[in-house]
């Protein structure tokens, strides 16, 4: 599965290159990850999220490859479900440009997951990936705007993640598509009433 997102942070592309070559700092500002080890460009990790009551803990492992010249930052991820049988790996590659208001990142993600959030369909997990690069961005560039010497706060050695909860970006979606089907029904039920209503009189 192939899924594109950009966002716009306002800060120089120079001063977001160097953020993006400090992991330790960035990774906090993804929802539900938590870094466990950085070693050079090799690192181990781990995400938690939920759907409705049921949460899913993934530890894995990933590297990093740059190319200066294009701004671009490659990610190879891999991790498997704690308690379960769910494996996911992914490729995401992050390309920085000047823009207009700051400094334009584009994210391309190519993802292959097995397991419960699998049931979402490619439109969905858009949408929901929508929804998790803006929280994203948004510390991001809370992270641009404070001192340059400071980070996120330090997670405590073994401390678990916040789940995100891809079920509650997924509801507006769902109930969005929900929509139409619902409106055929019940125009649908309407015009029944009405074709009984004219028979019988």
């Amino acid at each position: 599965m192939k899924l594109d997102h950009t966002f716009t942070v306002a800060a120089a592309p120079d001063d977001a290159w160097k953020l993006f070559h400090d992991l330790g700092r960035v990774a906090p500002c993804m929802p539900g990850a938590v870094l466990d080890t950085l070693d050079g460009d090799s690192f181990t990790g781990r995400v938690k999220v939920k759907i409705g009551a049921v949460q899913m803990s993934y530890r894995g492992e990933g590297t990093v490859t740059r190319e200066e010249a294009a701004r671009s930052m490659r990610l190879d991820l891999s991790g498997s479900e704690t308690r379960g049988a769910g494996t996911a790996s992914a490729t995401v590659t992050a390309t920085l440009a000047a823009g207009p208001d700051g400094t334009r990142v584009h994210v391309r993600t190519d993802l292959d997951i097995t397991g419960r959030p699998a049931q979402f369909g490619r439109g969905i997990m858009t949408e929901v990936g929508d929804r998790l690069v803006q929280q994203f961005a948004d510390r991001l560039e809370d992270l641009l705007r404070a001192d340059p010497g400071a980070g996120p706060e330090p997670v405590a050695a073994g401390a678990e993640p916040e789940a995100v909860d891809l079920g509650a970006a997924a509801l507006p979606v769902l109930l969005r598509k929900a929509v139409v089907p619902a409106t055929a029904a019940l125009l649908a039920l309407l015009l029944a009433r009405a074709v009984r209503r004219r028979s019988r009189g």
